[in-house]
């Protein structure tokens, strides 16, 4: 990892942070109505061991689910939102991951995926590949470690089709620890698709937050 390398991509970050593409931290992200994953599945079961949900455990936060949470919430005094934040899951014993440190074996699995998913990518598009791994670790419907994320089964195509197994490009390294260190920037998103290349309308019905590269990112 040369010298050159490494100013080049000081200047980089720099040059992001004036065009207004800052090194923000990820956006707070609760289960609420519309969301959908483990999490959601957790917080009904414990809504039924309550007796406040009655429909079936479908991972689906829809109205019924959200009803039942207003009524957690006013039986344990919290606010009664219907939504998920950190005071009601903590008080059902749900936890969500937290982002991990910068350990060269973190560095490493991370640059990985990043130069799998993100060859021919901008320095900004593979950190921003970077931190929506980093920001699923901490999102309730992904899982909880750096690894559970990128292993994820069908999370990255990179992962079936050998190319994470490849040499990792040596910009990888720079924005794995650019992400690790919570550069995000695209602003909280937990999914990025290329339109070129994927026709799944689950992933094209996000709401684009920013465009970076091929990639479209999106909560």
């Amino acid at each position: 990892m040369n010298t050159f390398f490494k100013i080049t991509v000081t200047a980089l970050a720099a040059a992001f942070v004036l065009m207004g593409i800052s090194q923000q931290a990820a956006i707070p992200v609760y289960s609420q109505q519309g969301s959908q994953g483990t999490e959601v599945e957790e917080i009904q079961r414990v809504l039924q061991e309550w007796g406040l949900f009655k429909g079936q455990i479908t991972g689906y936060f829809g109205t019924a689910t959200e009803t039942a949470l207003k009524e957690y919430q006013k039986a344990n005094g919290l606010p009664q939102t219907g939504i998920a934040d950190d005071a009601t899951l903590k008080k059902m014993g749900i936890t969500i991951g937290s982002a991990p440190d910068a350990t060269q074996a973190n560095i490493n699995l991370l640059a990985r995926i990043i130069s799998a998913e993100g060859r021919g990518e901008s320095y900004v598009g593979q950190v921003a590949i970077g931190a929506v791994i980093c920001n699923r670790i901490e999102h309730p419907s992904f899982p909880d470690t750096l690894q559970g994320v990128i292993y994820q089964k069908g999370a990255f195509t990179a992962i079936t089709d050998g190319q994470f197994n490849e040499p990792v490009a040596e910009s990888a390294y720079y924005a794995a620890r650019d992400a690790l260190a919570g550069w995000d920037p695209t602003g909280g998103c937990i999914y990025y698709y290329n339109p070129q290349k994927t026709n799944d309308s689950y992933m094209t019905s996000r709401e684009v937050v920013r465009v970076i590269g091929d990639h479209y990112f999106c909560l």
